[in-house]
């Protein structure tokens, strides 16, 4: 029974490292839960089907998800708790804000290694980008858009490995952000047919916190 029980122990202890090794190294910057979250803040949102995301049960019918929504209504928030939630069952998940996995790929054109930057990004079992439309995008006229690139990163993913994306414009600014209406339209088009969508309505939790920090330092009186 002894052996039995340090046994165990030693195995949690050896996978506790292996979740922990993935959760360091998927681009995770900051570790939230889907019980941080202000549940009240955004009534619109459906709580069960947002909980029920985390069982992950999209990830093994191969779904895609699209999340959209005003800065600050908590897309990133439910990103990041799926993240950690999939490296907790030691799920390959890798993370990345849209300008930093595009920034990767332009500087893999410049030193000639943007093909395995590309399969490296692809070969995720899971891959979750964030923030589209969300910092600006550089690019060289004698470069490839964004839009080439992410189209054929998420080609290569499609049906077979899921992509979790959330933005912060409308899908309609696509094209003008990744600077090609008829490749971003594609990327739409792939996502139509495979993701699950959810749209948040809702007021921004950023402004909120920002309002109550200038209430208590009496910067504004919510009594007027």
């Amino acid at each position: 029974m002894l052996l039995e029980r340090v046994l165990g122990d030693g195995a949690q202890q050896l996978r506790q490292r292996r979740v922990e090794r993935r959760i360091d190294t998927c681009g995770l910057r900051v570790r939230k839960t889907l019980e941080a979250f202000e549940w009240a803040f955004q009534p619109s949102l459906n709580r069960a089907f947002i909980e029920n995301l985390a069982t992950l049960g999209f990830l093994d019918n191969h779904e895609d998800l699209l999340i959209t929504g005003k800065s600050g209504t908590g897309k990133s928030h439910i990103l990041q708790s799926l993240t950690l939630r999939a490296c907790e069952r030691e799920i390959r998940v890798r993370y990345a804000r849209c300008v930093d996995l595009v920034d990767d790929l332009y500087a893999g054109l410049a030193d000639q290694t943007y093909d395995t930057r590309l399969r490296k990004w692809a070969r995720a079992e899971w891959l979750v980008i964030d923030d589209v439309g969300l910092g600006q995008l550089r690019r060289r006229d004698d470069e490839p858009s964004a839009a080439h690139m992410l189209f054929n990163l998420l080609d290569s993913r499609h049906e077979h490995a899921p992509t979790a994306l959330a933005s912060n414009i409308k899908l309609s600014q696509w094209g003008k952000y990744l600077g090609d209406a008829t490749l971003a339209a594609a990327i739409l088009d792939r996502l139509a047919m495979t993701s699950i969508r959810i749209d948040i309505d809702g007021p921004s939790y950023r402004d909120e916190l920002a309002r109550r920090r200038a209430k208590d330092h009496g910067i504004v009186d919510d009594s007027t």
